[in-house]
């Protein structure tokens, strides 16, 4: 049976709550969730957000030679930044990027790495055949953030899975670029690299980046989607793998939430404690 196929779905949309909405509170949100479905407080729980003018950056981010000179790029171009606690590399979030996180539990028994990606790609097959279109999971050379389970139309790249798990909850999360020009923001991320690497040889191997190798889901299928129309989709097409439900966070998970939340601060308070974000 499909990992999507569960008795409840709880649908967290918070993909309208607007600029004020900090990433950081994002991640620290999707660990609690994770605590929770873990524990079996829970049922399995799918979580719509939206960041704008946001770059979700990951660890290895950090280590980048002349990395305070790259997020002057950043600055430049308006957008703010996090380090998130889960894998991968620079990602672009702004307001044509819907992001869903999808959190299993393992309380009965341990999922494979596998699994939570295959269930997430195999999700937004199922979504995407509403605009008569369909992926395929597979990394893009020439990608930012690239990965197994990037997802592309023609080739061109418009989505990207990571993972996060915490106390016997799994955290799966996609960033959908639904309008606007993937172009455009692969070549911000590739003026990241460039100020931040200058031609230095690392260990780590940064991507390089080919803006024209990205895409959004409105130029990849040719026709208007917006991400409140995507949105309305997905909810739609969850409701098919099992009864959806709309309730607010416990008190328990107020709590864990604000536990962390205070660890999100604490580490990008570490990572840019010389910087004015």
């Amino acid at each position: 049976m499909s990992l999507l196929s569960q008795p409840v779905w709880r649908m967290i949309d918070q993909s309208a709550l607007g600029s004020s909405f900090d990433g950081r509170q994002s991640f620290a949100l999707d660990d609690a969730l994770c605590e929770s479905v873990g524990s079996g407080q829970s049922p399995a729980a799918a979580r719509l957000w939206v960041h704008d003018r946001t770059i979700m950056l990951g660890t290895q981010d950090t280590r980048l030679p002349f990395f305070h000179d790259a997020l002057g790029v950043l600055k430049q171009a308006g957008f703010r930044y996090l380090v998130r606690n889960s894998g991968g590399l620079a990602v672009v979030l702004d307001s044509g990027v819907l992001n869903l996180s999808l959190i299993f539990s393992e309380r009965d028994g341990l999922l494979s790495i596998d699994e939570p990606f295959q269930a997430m790609a195999e999700f937004i097959s199922h979504v995407l055949t509403v605009y008569g279109v369909s992926c395929v999971p597979g990394e893009v050379s020439g990608s930012y953030c690239p990965g197994r389970y990037d997802l592309s139309i023609g080739g061109r790249k418009f989505a990207g899975i990571s993972q996060r798990r915490v106390r016997k909850g799994v955290a799966v999360q996609i960033y959908l670029c639904v309008d606007g020009s993937g172009p455009k923001r692969a070549e911000l991320i590739r003026a990241f690299y460039k100020k931040g690497l200058r031609g230095q040889p690392t260990r780590f191997h940064y991507p390089h980046i080919e803006p024209e190798v990205m895409g959004s889901l409105e130029e990849l299928c040719h026709r208007k989607i917006s991400v409140s129309g995507l949105t309305e989709t997905i909810i739609r097409s969850l409701s098919t793998f099992g009864q959806l439900a709309s309730t607010p966070l416990s008190e328990q998970e107020t709590r864990l939430f604000g536990s962390y939340y205070e660890r999100m601060i604490r580490r990008n308070e570490k990572v840019f404690e010389h910087e004015q974000m």
